[in-house]
């Protein structure tokens, strides 16, 4: 095998697009010596990966230079980047943003442990991405540098298989088998996540003779599955039948859902409402939507999940602050799941499991309801008066904190903007811009989609899984190769867990804004602090740090102040979206105890000293 023989087989599938056309043409032989490496991307190309976030090191070199050649010829992109979980995170944004599947790559040993740190992003979100990591030498020769130093086998392998699917290439003729199981983790039928692929040093070079290109596995395609039992159906009708009071309550597994979840909202007179990562799914404007529900959910989504008696579920996991730590249901005399993972749709009791592919089970319901004689409510209802009075209630919360944009700040001893006020702003500059929002952890994501007023999907994305810092700011270098201008809300704490985008968005062109709101404490976590046990403990800094000069060092980045004011601020965003790359926009706000601050919490969580009267509560319910 030669370096001239690799570059033919790039240059003939270049002009081919596919490893079976390049065969069946006789541009390639179905036999061919080649590397594992070289096999490895070979086979990612077969499933349509073409995109790689990486850090190489001394475990990756070989890959490395496969990459490099199909590079060349116009098959493959590498992102190299400064950190292995910004590397994770770019691929997770990628997946959730566009659907298509990339792979991270990095060394044996922290870079590994970084990336798969990462990880966890994809796996609480269900993104499918591939984590390619270097990984000691087979022959057992001793330490290799970086691996985990204990005289046992496959540590990576087993810490890996923790988070997803994983697999060891401790066989080299293995490779078919590995990206075969690797196809069905990252698109299965159901919950998908991290494919760890473990790559030996030794194994990566080593040559495979004679191998048979068309062994290399396609993209796995998922089949949508519809519930065939007309029993579960059935019981369904006759719960919603004998209801008064029905909610709705969407996850991400709705995505595709909205127009059945509408039509069934309007059959059974019910609310709408929302997990935090599902905005957008049924449109703000809906009437019958009641916006966020759950630990920081509003006060009309929080009604309408603690007064119905019949609650619907459609593509959610029952997540401890989706809903309330399994308290927010306090009246439901039944529910109907709708999940394509049993487990998660055989959650609560006293229900009907409904398993398969959400859309297509909403329709086949909806189509047996109308059989079944229901008809279109015409709002008039006490319980649809009851979800307007709500709605108007916490239209109004909403509008009283925005007409008090700035307040008195004890840190920064001047008036400052609002998270409320600032967010909102940023949101409709984004939404008037067709700009992406991405909300990072913390208070301002628990503000943001309490605030977020999507009219259709795909205008906001927030990771609620995991919600790891530093998410929102590094999927900007994903949403920026994809072509899609997106805006990063993300707090200091946030911001300076993965500060390298700013020359990693540089470095591919990625063009975008992050809005750094700084109120100089984790707000989110001083709240609980106070609200629980009335003291604040090491949740705020005295440091003071220029992050417009920060930003401004990297050349080719615009740093902007984004003011005092809401004018300041709009200003500031207008001047960011006309630059031709990253910009930054530092945005000091308000945190302390005026209650127009902030959008408060309406439900309840198991945390602290709260855990005890939650339990009791879940445990009365017995749902």
């Amino acid at each position: 095998m030669t370096i001239e023989q690799r570059i033919h087989r790039a240059k003939m599938l270049a002009a081919h697009k596919t490893v079976e056309r390049a065969v069946s043409s006789g541009a390639l032989a179905q036999f061919q010596d080649l590397s594992v490496s070289e096999a490895l991307v070979l086979g990612l190309y077969n499933q349509g990966v073409t995109k790689y976030f990486a850090i190489f090191g001394h475990g990756t070199t070989d890959i490395a230079e496969a990459l490099r050649v199909y590079e060349d010829a116009g098959l493959v992109k590498t992102y190299n980047v400064r950190h292995e979980t910004a590397a994770a995170h770019a691929a997770t944004a990628l997946r959730m943003t566009t659907g298509e599947v990339a792979a991270v790559i990095t060394s044996i040993g922290p870079g590994a442990m970084h990336a798969f740190a990462g990880s966890l992003c994809a796996a609480s979100n269900g993104a499918g991405v591939y984590h390619i990591y270097g990984d000691e030498t087979t022959h057992d020769e001793g330490f290799n540098m970086q691996q985990i130093p204990r005289g046992e086998q496959g540590l990576f392998l087993k810490l890996a298989s923790v988070m997803g699917r994983a697999y060891a290439l401790y066989e080299p003729w293995a490779l078919p088998s590995a990206l075969r199981a690797g196809a069905v983790a990252v698109n299965g039928e159901g919950f998908n996540g991290p494919f760890f692929l473990l790559a030996p040093m030794n194994v990566q070079p080593a040559t495979l003779t004679g191998f048979n290109l068309l062994e290399l596995p396609g993209a796995y395609t998922p089949r949508r599955l519809v519930c065939a039992d007309d029993a579960a159906f059935d019981r369904a009708t006759v719960l919603a039948r004998g209801a008064r009071r029905v909610t709705i309550k969407i996850g991400q597994g709705a995505r595709g859902c909205g127009r059945e979840v509408e039509e069934l909202a309007s059959l059974l007179d019910a609310a709408i409402v929302a997990g935090p990562s599902a905005t957008g799914i049924v449109p703000y404007a809906n009437g019958r939507y009641m916006t966020v529900g759950g630990s920081k959910g509003s006060l009309s989504g929080n009604y309408a999940m603690n007064e119905a008696d019949l609650v619907i579920v459609a593509g959610a996991r029952a997540v401890c602050q989706w809903d309330s730590s399994g308290t927010a249901w306090k009246n439901a005399q039944g529910v109907i799941n709708f999940n394509i993972e049993p487990s998660h749709a055989a959650h609560y009791n006293r229900g009907v499991s409904i398993t398969g592919d959400a859309r297509l089970n909403l329709r086949a319901w909806i189509e047996r309801l109308k059989k079944a004689g229901f008809t279109p409510a015409d709002g008039s209802s006490a319980w649809a008066r009851a979800l307007s009075g709500r709605r108007a209630d916490w239209i109004a919360f909403k509008k009283a904190r925005y007409e008090a944009p700035a307040l008195y700040d004890e840190v920064w001893k001047r008036e400052v903007l609002t998270q409320p006020a600032a967010i909102k702003t940023v949101c409709d500059f984004a939404d008037a811009a067709g700009a992406l929002k991405v909300f990072d952890a913390g208070d301002v994501q628990a503000n943001g989609f309490q605030i977020v007023e999507d009219a259709r999907e795909g205008q906001t994305l927030t990771d609620t899984g995991s919600s790891y810092m530093g998410f929102a700011a590094s999927a900007l270098l994903a949403t920026g190769i994809a072509g899609r201008y997106a805006v990063a809300f993300c707090g200091d704490g946030s911001f300076t867990m993965n500060p390298q985008v700013l020359i990693d968005a540089t470095e591919h062109g990625a063009r975008g804004c992050i809005v750094l709101f700084d109120n100089r404490r984790m707000a989110a976590i001083s709240g609980l602090q106070n609200a629980q046990y009335g003291k604040l403990y090491k949740t705020g800094d005295t440091v003071e740090v220029d992050y417009l000069a920060l930003a401004g060092a990297v050349r080719g980045v615009l740093a902007l102040p984004g003011g005092n004011t809401v004018g300041d601020l709009k200003s500031a965003l207008a001047k960011a979206f006309s630059h031709n790359g990253l910009s930054f926009v530092y945005v000091p706000v308000y945190c302390g105890d005026d209650e127009r601050g902030g959008m408060g919490v309406f439900g309840d969580w198991n945390v602290g000293n709260w855990c005890a009267r939650v339990q009791e509560e879940h445990h009365r319910m017995g749902l």
